[in-house]
């Protein structure tokens, strides 16, 4: 079976990614990315918009039976061409895939004019395609990262293939939402992942492979404040120990900024209110 290529870093997995990734289904189809993009290594390292192990299992999904995820710091040195030379040896391509703004190579001197030579000169098909624009913008990682900082959470979902979503082990709490009758899952925000911004969510959770509506806050907790980012979610209409157990969340809607409550009873109301939304 003749074997097609995608190249990028798929951060987001967002609308132009998914222009890159339409394949034909008669090729065997595989990604090629970074575990840890090229920008997690800068000075100011790039926070990313999904956990590595979620950008496989939504390649897989989209019917790639083959996820190569390159060690940057193995690769940074590599010359565009033997780059190339690199995966035309080791796949044995017929066809490649890459986005308008695709860089490779020793200080990303590689580009999809190179590209496009190199593959007429070896019989590659070379398909690059032109940027994705949603509301006159151009759709990228950058500008759903930015909107997942201003809590426009419904528009970057909508950018994506799948909702901004995360997974982390349940830890033990205060036991306040429980004191409150609103008993909520405690855990770390990913310190990978763009920090989004702080406040309450509509939400959709995992739990051992069913799925139920939540309501999620983010952030510092300013009525019982933390010293780190912390995610607590309330499951509707779930009851069980969560302990250990590994929980994603999806965020669907931004509801509310984060608010210091003069006392756990105001609180309390408020998430009340919060639940009717």
């Amino acid at each position: 079976m003749n074997r097609a290529i995608a190249l990028g870093t798929f951060d987001g997995l967002h609308r132009a990614h998914c222009k890159v990734l339409d394949l034909p289904k008669e090729y065997s189809k595989t990604a090629i990315t970074f575990k840890k993009p090229p920008k997690m290594y800068s000075e100011v390292p790039q926070e990313l918009i999904m956990d590595f192990s979620d950008k496989v299992a939504a390649l897989e999904k989209l019917g790639f039976t083959q996820v190569v995820a390159l060690d940057f710091e193995q690769v940074k040195q590599i010359e565009p061409l033997d780059f190339l030379d690199y995966i035309t040896e080791n796949f044995k391509p017929s066809l490649i895939s890459c986005g308008f703004n695709y860089r490779f190579g020793k200080g990303g001197k590689g580009d999809t004019a190179l590209l496009r030579d190199y593959c007429e000169k070896n019989g590659i098909e070379c398909r690059i395609c032109k940027e994705v624009r949603s509301g006159g913008e151009t759709v990228s990682s950058t500008a759903i990262r930015n909107l997942l900082k201003n809590g426009e959470i419904k528009k970057a979902n909508s950018l994506m293939y799948e909702p901004f979503s995360f997974s982390g082990v349940v830890k033990s709490g205060d036991a306040r939402g429980r004191q409150l009758g609103y008993p909520t899952v405690n855990q770390d925000y990913p310190d990978n992942l763009v920090k989004v911004k702080f406040g309450v969510y509509k939400s959709r959770v995992t739990v051992m492979g069913k799925t139920y509506s939540g309501l999620t806050n983010i952030g510092i907790r300013p009525t019982f404040e933390t010293d780190h980012v912390t995610s607590e979610t309330f499951i509707k209409r779930f009851s069980g120990d969560l302990y250990n157990k590994v929980v994603k969340i999806s965020l669907k809607e931004y509801l509310r900024e984060e608010i210091k409550f003069a006392s756990a009873e105001e609180l309390r109301k408020q998430i009340e209110i919060d639940l009717t939304k």
